[in-house]
């Protein structure tokens, strides 16, 4: 019988110092190379797989009722979008957790949402909001995702659900 390859899982995984070059390059991508976050001001709180969280300040431009300055539903939407996206990328990391940052970030190339559902619960009222994303499954080629947006007084607002091309 012919030996067994190893498997990615028999690997060693990436060191502290590489971890952190990678959640630095994630942290990049997200607040700063995808020019819409940008626009829409979100930030990296953690990239823990465990705790996926990001988060924005309301401002004049994102306002969607001009009397009530609610947050515009397209804002949460695509927050909610984003959060999701992030969520997978964090775990296509961990599912490679023997790669480099560069090998890592090169998966990232061809991700795309093939569905978003958000359901919107409560008016976007806040000062800013956190939203957080959960991966529900990471298949080869799609994956699915849970996110909520929440206000600044810890109410939720949305929540949406998501699959992505991720190969």
């Amino acid at each position: 019988m012919p030996p067994m390859k190893p498997s990615a899982a028999d690997a060693p995984r990436r060191s502290s110092a590489e971890q952190q070059r990678l959640d630095s390059a994630l942290t990049e991508l997200f607040e700063e190379r995808i020019s819409f976050n940008r626009v829409l001001g979100l930030k990296v709180e953690s990239l823990t797989p465990s705790d996926i969280r990001g988060s924005l300040v309301m401002r004049p431009e994102l306002v969607g009722h001009y009397a009530y300055g609610r947050l515009h539903g397209g804002v949460i939407s695509a927050t909610l979008d984003v959060m999701g996206a992030l969520a997978l990328m964090v775990g296509i990391a961990e599912q490679h957790a023997h790669e480099t940052t560069t090998q890592v970030m090169g998966r990232f190339l061809k991700m795309a949402t093939i569905d978003l559902r958000v359901d919107y619960l409560r008016a976007g009222l806040g000062e800013h909001f956190v939203a957080t994303g959960v991966v529900m499954r990471l298949g080869g080629r799609l994956g699915s995702t849970q996110t909520q947006l929440f206000s600044d007084k810890g109410i939720l607002l949305a929540t949406g659900a998501a699959s992505y091309l991720i190969a």
